[in-house]
């Protein structure tokens, strides 16, 4: 086929207008809304701090009914080897992970199942444990009786939670005298299978507790080299942040920032139960206030409000030592607001500190403070039951 000058002129003008402006571009949008766009996932679960899981230990081998013949034993025998043992599932705790989040597309954990037996008196392969990391602090339930398995709180524990299926037993297991040549052999146990929630609630030696916006946050980067992300608006902190305060000597204090409590969030109000639960492993509590805000009748409110919630939440809670960071307290308003504040605080007057945790001001003595509270040994309650009472009384004096 010949193409002339005349067919490349006619060719070159119709792709021309196929670009031209005066094209209709309704059909290109028309293609652009079959295709909608992603929606950005929401930022208030990215922490994963509670997951279910089905645990499925291996299945044991079956035995194997198998016969040898060999040169020097014309009249052979059974020679049918046991199956390997399943399996199991173990659950190793470490510190390196602070949530759950590689639980995030995972439902089922499956055990390797046990090889079957083999001839000439073989056994099968045992399968391989399954071995899951878990932070600490995590609690293991069983889903279907809620009953607390087990709470894994040291570094490098490890708990086997379910176990792997015995092997079954090959036709050699069963020869006797009087049955040399058994042709039986029984099939393998199945493994453990258990549908267990796991639960993290954070270890640290102090939390940060207080209403939102009130500079916990803040706080939390002044005293550590983390960089938390902070605004000026209420619940920048969708997700608790942990961190550790380095002393001279090496030592380390593990600080906690709880997201901001709101009222009635012991019922689940803004975030709610979601994260109040890390605070019960908390050693020492911090109330942080916003000494800038203004209450005309009640200088306490937002500590009488946050002390209300943990209370009704968990009332233990208000038995561990506490301090009160006055923040902001750089501000001119906070002035008068300080004065009203140590005018009716009902506790000793060494437990809240005036400081600016923007400015890093006056952090030393409250750090000192803190230090202290949570190097301090937790206190062991006594208790004697009336029946160790009554032996003590009837046992004869030497």
């Amino acid at each position: 086929m010949i193409i002339t000058e005349e067919d490349q002129e006619e060719i070159c003008s119709q792709s021309d207008d196929c670009y031209d402006s005066d094209c209709d571009e309704s059909l290109f949008d028309e293609e652009e809304e079959d295709f909608p766009k992603k929606k950005r996932p929401s930022n208030r679960h990215d922490y994963l701090d509670k997951i279910i899981l089905t645990l499925s230990a291996g299945r044991g081998g079956n035995g194997r009914v198998a016969w040898i013949r060999t040169r020097f034993r014309p009249k052979g025998g059974p020679s049918g080897g046991n199956g390997g043992k399943g399996g199991s599932i173990i659950i190793q705790v470490s510190k390196d992970l602070l949530s759950l989040d590689h639980f995030r597309n995972t439902r089922i954990i499956k055990a390797d199942n046990g090889g079957d037996g083999g001839t000439c008196h073989c056994q099968g392969k045992k399968g391989l444990d399954k071995v899951i990391k878990v932070p600490c602090g995590t609690l293991v339930k069983n889903l279907e009786t809620g009953e607390i398995i087990k709470d894994l709180i040291q570094d490098g524990e490890i708990f086997e939670i379910c176990t792997g299926g015995k092997g079954g037993l090959g036709n050699d297991y069963f020869k006797t005298p009087t049955n040399r040549t058994p042709r039986n052999a029984t099939p393998g146990k199945p493994g453990d299978l258990l549908k267990v929630e796991l639960e993290l609630k954070l270890i640290a030696d102090v939390g940060f507790v207080g209403l939102p916006n009130a500079g916990k946050s803040t706080l939390l980067n002044a005293l550590t080299a983390t960089e938390v992300k902070i605004g000026d608006y209420p619940f920048t902190t969708l997700k608790p942040n942990l961190s550790y305060l380095q002393f001279d000597d090496y030592s380390r204090i593990f600080l906690a920032d709880i997201p901001g409590i709101i009222k009635d969030a012991h019922v689940g109000r803004g975030l709610g139960l979601e994260f109040l639960k890390h605070i019960e492993r908390t050693k020492v509590l911090i109330f942080v206030i916003d000494l800038a805000k203004e209450h005309e009748n009640d200088p306490l409110h937002d500590l009488n409000l946050l002390r209300r919630e943990l209370e009704l939440h968990n009332p233990t809670l208000l038995e561990k030592p506490f301090l009160v960071a006055l923040n902001k307290a750089d501000l001119p308003e906070s002035e008068e607001h300080l004065k009203q504040f140590i005018k009716h605080y009902p506790f000793e007057k060494s437990t809240f500190f005036p400081i600016s945790a923007l400015q890093k001001q006056n952090l030393e003595p409250f750090v000192k403070a803190m230090r202290e509270l949570a190097a301090a040994p937790k206190k062991q309650n006594a208790m004697i039951s009336f029946e160790y009472l009554k032996t003590l009384q009837n046992t004869p004096a030497d």
